[in-house]
């Protein structure tokens, strides 16, 4: 009898500490893990503005993630085509991703469609509450979130900018893509419009053969100026924007440096690096457990302006010496 109890407390001993150590086990294997994260970007894959996306992958390593060590990147290039876009996003989904990163309000939704699972962290999203990605910005809810690229005195800065480089101008263009962008910098522009003397016109486009008519219809009229909107059609297409800029010498205004180093007269935006690098910070937390509606959505902390000198002579432009001295690059 006493060697049966004691067969019997020796039982539920063993049974009690492998009871312990297989949830250690379980989570030792989980962690151990490789990880799958999916890019889904709406840059064009080798262009050289996609580098912004390169310091998501930067910002995960140093937090101790390495692509093929323990985490696998899927980048997927939508080129702002929005066929494309979905067609991605069903794939990404398909695939399980213990994560998405995406860079497009055009993707962001393409994926909230797909999805209401799959943790989604955006980058450089203008609007995530008016396009329905969040429900507030401290509390985004569901399985997005992300950092925006939305600063409310971006929109006048731009006018101002155009004003103290070009101060003739009087009448701006707007171009967009109302397609892909979410329209939230309008009011902000064309209430600072009237005490700086311009009159911002909404430019819509939808493809090259639109732009190219836009900017030829502009031509036409004097003390003339465009803002090349935040939006990923815009930034795609900009090597076409920044040529009939030139070629019919309109000082323009962008809000990524790529614009000014292509050859516009400016760039004033966020520092997209600096978003992508954050963005990482996002997803290395939820992979280690923390839920998208539990992550409020961030704002911009990094602005840089960027002026093209050689542009503005071209354009006959005098850039105050003031302006410059502010200039986080200056091109010439």
């Amino acid at each position: 009898m006493q060697f049966d109890q004691l067969k019997r407390r020796e039982f539920i001993t063993l049974l009690g500490g492998a009871a312990a150590v297989w949830p250690l086990a379980a989570r030792a294997q989980q962690a151990d893990r490789m990880r799958y994260v999916g890019v889904l970007s709406g840059f064009k894959e080798g262009d050289p503005e996609a580098q912004p996306v390169m310091a998501f992958q930067q910002g995960l390593q140093e937090l101790g993630w390495t692509d093929g060590r323990n985490i696998r990147l899927d980048y997927r290039w939508a080129t702002a085509d929005p066929d494309r876009i979905r067609a991605h996003a069903t794939e990404l989904v398909q695939s399980a991703p213990d994560a998405i990163v995406v860079d497009s309000t055009p993707a962001a939704r393409a994926l909230q469609q797909a999805t209401r699972i799959v943790p989604i962290v955006f980058v450089a999203i203008a609007d995530p509450v008016r396009t329905g990605l969040a429900v507030s910005l401290a509390h985004p809810g569901g399985n997005i979130t992300g950092l925006t690229n939305f600063e409310a005195s971006m929109g006048g800065k731009w006018l101002e900018l155009l004003k103290e480089c070009a101060p003739r101008t009087t009448r701006v263009a707007l171009i967009f893509n109302p397609d892909t962008h979410s329209g939230q910098f309008f009011p902000l522009i064309e209430a600072a419009g009237p005490s700086l003397g311009m009159e911002p016109v909404q430019t819509p486009v939808r493809d090259a053969a639109g732009i190219e008519h836009a900017l030829a219809s502009l031509d036409g009229i004097p003390n003339a100026s465009l803002i090349a909107m935040p939006d990923i059609f815009t930034t795609v297409h900009r090597a076409l924007i920044v040529s009939l800029a030139t070629k019919y010498r309109f000082p323009a205004v962008s809000w990524i440096r790529a614009f000014a180093t292509d050859g516009l007269l400016m760039s004033y935006g966020v520092d997209l690096p600096d978003l992508y690098r954050r963005a990482a910070s996002y997803v290395d937390r939820i992979l280690k457990g923390a839920k998208p509606a539990e992550l409020p959505v961030q704002l911009p902390t990094k602005f840089e302006l960027v002026i093209n000198l050689n542009s503005a002579r071209a354009l006959g432009l005098t850039v105050p010496a003031g302006l410059l001295a502010t200039a986080d690059e200056v091109i010439e």
